[in-house]
């Protein structure tokens, strides 16, 4: 090994220097590419990251392994890993421990394959829902985004493997993702759409991958201002940047830019690159930049101690399927409840569930991102297995309405299980119908064309609600649904997303009554699409602004159908008045707010904490997420829940002096159950005007 455990920050940055000069220019170039990657995915038959992918470093001669590579983010892709519920599912669980235990997870599972690069921290904003890798994602809001990615950078990370921030940046739409050019000032860029990459950098991520598409006119593997000025210059970061596979690059002048290793193959760099150098295009000041950058990332995890030891029997143990478990009953919403349920295990003779997905295990897209459990606990399946004694599971697909609403009569309530698959919203796949396969006919994945979940769908929940007063509607998908139409003629909606391996047994526990729901809304649900921001899936050009989600709706006074931290729980809680104070020595503000369950079951709260100007100008959000905390509480107890508020989470970029102002000086702090104002309580502040630099 070119550097032993233990060694100092200064012993590996002694190491990278001697090899530095022991390394030909050749064998450097060599180590900024993935090597293999089409060869190998051939012989797989086509399934991606079917094994560990090498992707930069690596030099047998001098004993530097490879950097190798395998993709998430709902598990390790490779093998039959442990599959947890979507990031989407688990951004509404708003529990930032629960996601490093996930990532801890995840490093365990990738370490026990041997890798050591994890290409999965994905924390891409939720502009718009029909974006078709939303699932992805952890929600509309960048301080969530920035909470939850720093969280599973830093669980992944624990393990020694390096975890990678993706894609950099603006990339919140898919099936022109490779071309498309997005158009976004400094401003909307700096408030929007960074602030939570720069959370993960500063969280230790020590690897960033590029995105696809262009911004400002240039794509983003090959921009300066992205790669080399904001993300290494400003925010210092010390790892690599490597590409989105294949099309993030598309040339040499990629590594002038500030992109470190071509991934997953060499095609643009190798040869390319070397006679750049040759004709003094590429200094070999930045070859040796970019393989110190590399060799750091490596080195660092190459000499810290292991936390254990990684046998096979790591994979998918019981441990973590019991947390993908924890992690579908927190991350499930309850959107609506006409005094269903929880369903009375001591009445319910007969349950019938409806709907195709019920029986299909339904875990998400076909992309990058797939995991391949070893089993899958469907919805019918849970249901069945955890129906009380006495209860009668029945179950129609819904072929025939008739034949439905005839049956949904005789039940004492309908289940309903609907939503979205890999065929309606994912990553897109061009000539993909299964999976990565060449040559496979059809195409997987994409932005999602309807926001509802189609006539078909709809038609099945009419039918049962047609029946029956006891409906309960469970929504499988990675972001929101348009509801209008059949919303108020049902009891009960639950989000369920794609929720993992053990999604089924957790929607069971949630409807007979063993788990109290406590997942929140990630985004907002509008009444109509118009509501929305502009959005053509196949557009050359777009414009992203400040304006989107919570933001965007309370500026045009528009209520939403669900709020963004919008859930119900079996019980109910009381949020106090928030006390507020400045810090001046720590440039913070403390916010103390007690929350008191009132109800007559155990429950978890979620506490958001919301800021803006008292009379916010009209280019500002009426106010921004800018704290949360989940809280336990039994029946009847109460706790005071103190939140941290940043100063510099307040302020806005200046475009004109290049630096962060705090300008106004009257704020509102607001906490409580959700973005929506009613659910909030409100203390105002004075706070001192403030500047940072960059």
């Amino acid at each position: 090994m070119p550097i032993p455990k233990g060694a100092s920050a200064a012993q590996q940055q002694a190491r990278i220097d001697e090899l530095l000069g022991e390394l030909s220019l050749e064998e450097k170039v060599a180590m900024l590419s993935g090597h293999g990657f089409m060869k190998q995915v051939a012989e797989d038959g086509g399934r991606y990251c079917a094994r560990l992918y090498h992707i930069g470093a690596g030099n047998e001669r001098l004993g530097i392994p490879p950097l190798l590579f395998n993709d998430g983010p709902r598990g390790v892709a490779m093998g039959s890993s442990t599959c947890f519920p979507v990031s989407m599912a688990r951004g509404a669980s708003f529990d930032v421990d629960l996601e490093q235990r996930i990532g801890d997870a995840i490093g365990r599972e990738l370490r026990a394959y041997g890798g050591n690069l994890f290409g999965g921290v994905c924390i891409n904003l939720l502009r718009h829902p029909a974006w078709g890798r939303a699932q992805e994602t952890y929600g509309e809001d960048p301080f969530l985004l920035g909470e939850m990615g720093a969280a599973l950078t830093r669980g992944v990370q624990h393990h020694n493997v390096i975890a990678t921030p993706k894609h950099f940046a603006a990339n919140s739409m898919e099936n022109a993702r490779f071309t498309v050019d997005v158009k976004a000032d400094e401003r909307t860029l700096r408030e929007v759409y960074l602030p939570h990459f720069k959370r993960c950098i500063d969280a230790g991520a020590g690897a960033v991958m590029s995105a696809y598409n262009q911004l400002n006119g240039s794509y983003c593997g090959h921009n300066s201002e992205l790669l080399t000025r904001i993300l290494k210059q400003e925010w210092g970061f010390e790892g690599f940047v490597y590409s989105d596979f294949i099309l993030g690059c598309r040339g040499w002048d990629a590594f002038a830019a500030g992109l470190d290793v071509e991934a997953p193959d060499t095609h643009q760099f190798g040869d390319h690159l070397l006679e750049a150098v040759r004709r003094g295009d590429v200094e070999t000041e930045r070859i040796d930049d970019g393989v110190r950058r590399v060799l750091r990332s490596l080195f660092r995890t190459l000499a810290a101690p292991d936390p254990e030891d990684y046998g096979p029997e790591v994979v998918a143990c019981s441990a973590h399927v019991a947390l993908a478990r924890e992690a579908a009953e927190k991350s499930i919403v309850l959107l609506r409840n006409q005094a269903l349920l929880p369903f009375d295990a001591t009445s319910m003779r007969r349950l019938l569930v409806v709907g195709p997905l019920a029986d299909t295990p339904n875990l998400g897209d076909y992309g990058s991102s797939r995991v391949y459990p070893p089993e899958v606990v469907t919805p019918l399946e849970g249901v069945r297995q955890g129906a009380p004694e006495g209860c009668e599971i029945q179950y129609d697909r819904g072929a025939d309405l008739a034949q439905l609403r005839a049956r949904a009569a005789e039940a004492d309530a309908v289940l309903v299980v609907v939503g979205n698959t890999h065929r309606e919203e994912g990553e897109f796949i061009p000539g993909a119908s299964g999976d990565l396969s060449a040559g496979a006919s059809g195409s997987s994945g994409g932005d999602r064309i309807d926001l509802t979940l189609g006539a078909e769908a709809e038609a099945l929940i009419e039918a049962a609600a047609a029946a029956h007063p006891s409906v309960v509607v469970a929504v499988m998908s990675g972001s929101a649904v348009l509801m209008e139409r059949w919303r108020g003629r049902v009891g009960g909606i639950l989000m369920l997303w794609y929720p993992g391996m053990q999604g089924g047994t957790a929607l069971a526990d949630l409807l007979f009554g063993r788990v109290n729901p406590s997942g929140r809304l990630p985004f907002s649900i509008p009444v109509n699409a118009e509501h929305l921001p502009f959005f053509d899936r196949d557009a050359e050009t777009i414009t992203y602004d400040l304006w989107h989600g919570y933001t965007k709706l309370e500026r045009d006074e528009v209520a939403p159908a669900f709020p963004f931290g919008f859930g119900l729980s079996y019980t109910e809680f009381d949020f106090g008045a928030p006390g507020v104070r400045f810090d001046v020595e720590r440039d913070l503000v403390e916010v103390v707010i007690q929350v008191r369950n009132i109800g007559d079951r155990a429950g978890d709260a979620v506490l958001q904490v919301y800021a803006g100007g008292e009379t916010p100008a009209e280019d500002q959000p009426r106010k921004r997420l800018c704290g949360f905390r989940r809280v336990a509480l039994a029946t009847g107890a109460a706790e005071t829940v103190s939140v941290t508020l940043q100063l510099r989470d307040l302020a806005t970029f200046d475009p004109e002096t290049a630096c962060w102002r705090l300008h106004t000086t009257r704020w509102r702090i607001s906490a409580g159950a959700s973005s929506n104002d009613s659910d909030l309580s409100t203390a105002t502040l004075s706070l001192p005007e403030r500047s940072w630099d960059l």
